[in-house]
């Protein structure tokens, strides 16, 4: 029965690395088969250059910019949780999703705004701005 303990790689699908510069009695001393002077000859020349690749390399076109692994939080505004929650209600990632003011529960939120916080809520597992720390604390 074929599982992945037993496959192996067929005859002659690989083949030993040359060990390249060990001495002369490997074969392979003195110039490591690099020949005689030039460039190609020398150590740090990057193998793309000497191929003649590094032209294409430069010419396909690249994306740009860069993402982060981390999710960006999903805001959700003062007068959101002002209209939606009332005194006592618990303000968390799962009611503001039963709700329908972030599109998913598992994300980061994030509370924002500069508005005046009416509702005497509890806040769980939610991010804030620094003004809607100080309204809940005040």
């Amino acid at each position: 029965m074929l599982s992945l303990n037993n496959i192996k790689r067929s005859v002659g699908a690989t083949s030993k690395r040359k060990r390249v510069g060990r001495g002369n009695s490997s074969g392979h001393g003195t110039y490591s088969t690099r020949g005689l002077k030039g460039q190609k000859s020398r150590s740090g020349v990057s193998g793309l250059k000497r191929l003649g690749m590094r032209q294409q390399l430069l010419q396909t076109p690249k994306s740009r910019g860069f993402r982060s692994l981390q999710p960006k939080n999903q805001v959700v505004s003062i007068s959101a949780i002002n209209s939606n929650f009332k005194d006592g209600e618990l303000v968390s990632p799962e009611s503001l999703y039963e709700k329908d003011l972030i599109k998913n529960a598992g994300k980061p939120v994030k509370i924002l705004g500069k508005q005046k916080l009416t509702v005497k809520a509890k806040f769980e597992g939610v991010a804030m701005s620094e003004t809607v720390k100080g309204q809940i604390s005040a």
